[in-house]
């Protein structure tokens, strides 16, 4: 999320956001792609935030010891979902970062 932070300052400084005159100028291929790069990022780091309120929810109930060996399914799903936002990201990396 740092790097994301420090990411988006750059461009964003450099006027490359969505709406921006710079980006207005830009051929349609350029448009598309920092529209998605800005949509995409951002919904994954959102999802990121919310994993991270609930593994720390979770975690909350687990040092309560409310998490049994009978009862781990919010334990399960958090790693679940963790997982899952992690494996997007796989996909994410080389489609904006290492693809020209």
């Amino acid at each position: 999320m740092v790097n994301k932070y420090f990411e988006w300052s750059g461009k964003i400084s450099h006027g490359i956001y969505p709406g921006s005159m710079t980006l207005q100028e830009a051929s349609r291929g350029e448009l598309l792609f920092f529209g998605l790069y800005y949509a995409m990022t951002g919904l994954h780091a959102l999802h990121i935030v919310i994993g991270m309120a609930f593994i720390g929810y979770v975690m909350n109930l687990v040092v309560k010891n409310e998490v049994q060996h009978d009862n781990f399914a919010i334990l399960e799903n958090s790693g679940l979902y963790w997982h899952l936002v992690d494996l997007i990201w796989i996909f994410l990396f080389p489609l904006f970062y290492l693809i020209t």
